[in-house]
This record gives structure tokens, sequence and C-alpha cells, in this order.
């Protein structure tokens, strides 16, 4: 059974960045870990994934130039830098690991991942 933890959410200002961290504890699997997030009233958005074997990294068009996804293997952690924040990114930001080695097009599949965090809130406003 693998635990995921986040952290780093909070309230930032129009503009700011904030940095998410996720580590996996328990019997993490090293194979993809990802980002999704969630409005209210909004379905779940993919934001960006990783996938250990061959260090693929994937991020969410509307987020490119904006979110850069990271890990430590070593440490079991996914890291969530994101840059130039706007209230529209307001969300409950969740980690995600699958057991699967997910090719690119599967990544911002949320069925394929079996693990999830608990979230960690953003709020990005003045």
């Amino acid at each position: 059974q693998v635990q995921l933890a986040e952290s780093g959410g909070g309230l930032v200002q129009p503009g700011g960045s904030l940095r998410l961290s996720c580590v996996a504890s328990g019997r993490p699997s090293r194979t993809t870990m990802a980002w999704f997030r969630q409005a209210p009233g909004k379905e779940r958005e993919f934001v960006g994934a990783i996938r250990w074997s061959g260090g693929n990294r994937e991020i969410n068009n509307p987020m490119k130039g904006r979110f850069t996804i990271s890990g430590d293997a070593a440490k079991n952690a996914v890291y969530l830098q994101m840059n130039t924040l706007n209230p529209e990114d307001s969300a409950v930001y969740y980690c995600a690991q699958s057991n699967s080695a997910l090719i690119t097009s599967a990544m911002g599949n949320p069925q394929y991942y079996s693990a999830w965090g608990q979230g960690t809130q953003v709020t990005v406003s003045s």
C-alpha cells in the first residue's frame, strides 16, 4: 500500500509562484506519478506527469510555459513548480501514482492511477 502526501499549497497573489511537493511512502512503485487538480464544480483536470523510466515528462497544454514537473526517484518525490499563477489556477491539487509506466497519451487519464493523495489547496487571489 502506497501513501501519497502533498504539501506546499496556500494562498498566493496573481502572478506569484508556488512549489508543490508529493512524497510517496509505503510501497511506491516508481512508475508514473502525476498531478491533477479540481476546482469547485469542475471535473478533475490533468496538470502534469513524470515517468521514472526514461524520465518522460508531460505538462497539460494550458499550463505549459508556466508549470514544471520534476521528481527525485531516490526520495520517491515529485514536485510541481507553478509560476505566473492566475485565479483560474485555484483548485485542490492532487498527487497520483500509477502502477504502470504510462505512455504519454495515457498520462492524463485519471483511471490509470491507483493511488491518490488527499490534496492540497491552492488559492490565487489578491
